[in-house]
């Protein structure tokens, strides 16, 4: 006997070994999952025209896709960030949005953190210096300073930004933060101080970047920002990679405006990208640019949180309920 499957529910790409977590949560209700590999969101419409609900993790879906998924009920999001998928669009179209806000918040912040570490104590230039053939405290790029009362600057104080806020007061730096949708008494709640974007940038020996990607985000980090910056200052960046201008980043390390950079993404993106080289992007070539790729929220335990939450936002709307981490527009 056939078993026809009451719903058809496509994960539009994945890197993930299997999609074993996502069939466990949503077989028993009838779905059938399918494993795409559109990671740049090009023919997407046509593979999965008869969804009744998508798992998009790198692939783009603008309107001109939402238009032809006609049976399609919610587009769940692999994550927090949802600037790839056109919200408004689907909303109008009868579908639902949701993500997973919540499932990486220590890793984010964590690997934050240690890029931080890493940079404000010299690490990747003594270790050049040693695999070099010197051995000499006086080969740090510029002087170490003391976590101790340095200015920490935080680009965003959300969930991520205040997990690591909570976390440095233990080193007791001096953190300040921008973000104009979040309170000065909210701020004030985890010792640290309400700053104006420039201040952030001219006073801090380390900026961190943990805004959203926003139209008011991108390149939030530009050329008059980094001129801003202090000579032994450092920036690392663990937001979407077009909130730092890569050529105005390029000119400010090249030049020493500032000691170094750490980004967990350059601007082009590359794991959204068919195909990608380090050749494209001119930071790959300096020795005080540092990158992950993309794996500031990794972790197997948030891997594993992510599917799960995600698969059971799309069960809840196949289901006929609200799911409890929806999305809706601006």
């Amino acid at each position: 006997m056939i078993h026809m499957s009451k719903y058809k529910v496509y994960i539009s790409d994945y890197d993930y070994a299997d999609n074993e977590i996502e069939k466990s949560i949503l077989e028993p209700i009838g779905a059938e999952v399918v494993g795409l590999h559109c990671k740049t969101g090009a023919g997407l419409a046509e593979q999965a025209a008869d969804a009744d609900g998508i798992i998009q993790q790198y692939a783009k879906i603008p309107r001109a896709t939402i238009e032809k998924l006609t049976r399609c009920k919610i587009i769940a999001r692999y994550g927090i960030g949802v600037d790839i998928v056109d919200v408004a669009a689907a909303y109008e179209h009868g579908m639902v949005v949701t993500n997973v806000p919540d499932y990486c918040l220590d890793e984010v912040a964590d690997h934050a953190s240690a890029n931080m570490f890493m940079l404000m104590r010299n690490l990747p230039f003594y270790n050049m210096s040693v695999h070099g053939g010197s051995y000499r405290w006086q080969d740090w790029r510029a002087p170490l300073q003391r976590f101790n009362g340095a200015k920490l600057g935080l680009l965003g104080f959300g969930r991520i930004a205040q997990n690591m806020a909570h976390k440095m007061k233990a080193f007791k730096f001096d953190i300040m933060a921008y973000d104009p949708y979040v309170s000065e008494g909210f701020m004030r709640s985890f010792d640290v101080r309400k700053a104006e974007l420039d201040e952030v940038f001219s006073q801090c020996v380390a900026v961190i970047v943990l805004t959203p990607y926003t139209p008011d985000t991108h390149h939030i980090v530009n050329t008059r920002r980094l001129r801003l910056m202090r000579s032994d200052a450092y920036l690392v960046a663990v937001s979407r990679g077009k909130c730092v201008d890569n050529q105005a980043l390029y000119q400010a390390l090249k030049e020493r405006w500032i000691v170094a950079a750490s980004l967990d993404d350059p601007e082009e993106e590359p794991m959204k990208m068919e195909q990608w080289t380090p050749q494209a992007n001119p930071l790959f070539t300096l020795d005080n640019c540092f990158f992950t790729p993309h794996t500031a929220y990794v972790t197997q335990q948030s891997l594993d949180e992510c599917r799960r939450i995600a698969s059971e936002n799309v069960k809840a709307v196949l289901l006929g309920r609200q799911p409890p981490d929806i999305v809706r527009p601006r």
